[in-house]
Formats: structure tokens, sequence, C-alpha cells
């Protein structure tokens, strides 16, 4: 059996408003897995995400990888677990893109080539690798989502956890990042709204709402319930009711 990377336990939060954003979530991630989150607005997928590096901490400790999520463990947290953004402004803040993605590199203390070939290399892999010399604010918002997801992958995680990761992208580099993720060996979780992102890419999902987990299970067998999606204001992924409407005129 794969060994846990991350275990959750009893977990709530609240915001300092008062909003109850997670109620007694129980959750374990397995190494190599991939893991879809799922869930309406507001639903506390990415309040669970920020939770996976201790930048919200709630009232029982996480473990990932044996650790507990605590000050003394944070580095060697944050060193295990790559956290992609929903809005990419959020993750890029240097004058070049290079240096961007070079960033987290260069404080893992590597040699300058070694720093190079990370920075290029994770580039290369979104498709970004001609706008080294761009400023990240005069790029897209898709470029810009790019561009966060390599600073990401120029750590090396062992574990990716990604917010919307599909959000304005255009068809072209939603279908790259996609083929890209599916064979991606790493542990992935990955919170969206882009059902048919997570039934190529995720094998279990969880279903979150009103900070509950309401469900947790394989994903063909969560994707393709329309009854459970749509109590959930949720709706069957696009490519399964293409194919439903292909068997109706089939008969």
């Amino acid at each position: 059996m794969a060994e846990k990377v991350i275990e959750i336990k009893d977990l709530n939060y609240v915001y300092p408003d008062g909003k109850i954003a997670l109620q007694n979530i129980n959750l374990d991630v397995f190494q190599g897995e991939s893991l879809g989150i799922i869930g309406p607005n507001g639903a506390g997928k990415s309040t669970l995400l920020l939770h996976l590096n201790g930048i919200l901490r709630g009232n029982t400790p996480i473990k990932v990888s044996g650790l507990e999520i605590n000050d003394k463990n944070l580095p060697s947290v944050r060193s295990k677990v790559g956290l992609v953004f929903q809005d990419p402004d959020n993750q890029l803040f240097m004058p070049k893109v290079f240096e961007d993605v070079a960033f987290g590199p260069l404080n893992m203390g590597l040699s300058e080539e070694q720093v190079e070939g990370r920075a290029r290399g994770a580039l290369e892999e979104v498709d970004m690798l001609d706008c080294t010399e761009r400023s990240p604010h005069h790029l897209s918002y898709g470029q810009k989502k790019r561009v966060s997801i390599a600073t990401v992958l120029s750590m090396h995680p062992q574990i990716l956890a990604m917010d919307e990761p599909t959000s304005n992208l255009d068809p072209k580099h939603r279908r790259s990042l996609i083929n890209f993720l599916k064979q991606l060996a790493l542990t992935k979780i990955i919170a969206t709204h882009d059902l048919d992102l997570v039934l190529e890419v995720c094998a279990r999902v969880v279903l979150l709402d009103e900070g509950k987990l309401i469900i947790s299970g394989e994903a063909p067998d969560i994707l393709r319930n329309k009854i459970l999606l749509e109590a959930h204001s949720l709706e069957l992924p696009l490519s399964l009711n293409v194919e439903k409407g292909e068997e109706r005129c089939a008969k």
C-alpha cells in the first residue's frame, strides 16, 4: 500500500470574520496519487489547499510526510509541498520571468548552473521559455498562470497542490497543461471547477460543500453521478454530456 504523504484529522477552520470555512475534515493523501478537490464556490477548496503548507492553520496540525506543520517544520514542509495559487499575481513579484522562476532554486542554495537548468526546464514544461526576459506584469493572465506553475515546478516538490490551474488558459495551453499533469510522476492535489480536467488527470475525487467533506471516491463514479453533482451546484463534465448526446443520436 502506498505511503501516506498528507494526513488530516478533524480539521476545522474559522476565518477572523466568523465565517466557518472547514468543518471536521478527515483526509489522507497517498504518495503518487492524483486527487481532485471539487465543489461549488465557497465550498472551502482554496482554504483547504492553503493549509497544506502552513499558510493557514486550523485547530489541529496536518502531517506532511510524517511531519506536523508547525513553526519548526515549516521550511521542510514547504520544500515538499509546492502550492500554485489561483491568482498568479500573488505568486509573481520579480522584474523578469526568469528571476521569478529561479527565485526558489536560488534560495535552496543550488549552484548557478543548477538554478539555470531548473528554471529553464520548468519554463520549457509550461511553454514559456521564450518569455524569460519579459516582465511578468506585461504578460496575459493565462501566461502569468503558466509562469506561476513554473515557479513551483522549478523547486522539484514532492507534492504539487494547484488551485484552479486551467482558469483563463486558452484551449491549446489548457490541453498542454492537462497532458503535462497526466505524465507528471508526483503527488498532485488539484482544486478546480474544471471537471473534465479532473476526469482526465485524477484517480480520486473529494467533494466539498459548505466546508464539509461530502464524499470521497473514484473519479469516474463521482463525476458520472449527475444527481450528486447537481445537489452541490455542479454539472456533469462536458465530455460526459457530449457522450450522452452522441448515444442519444446513435439511437
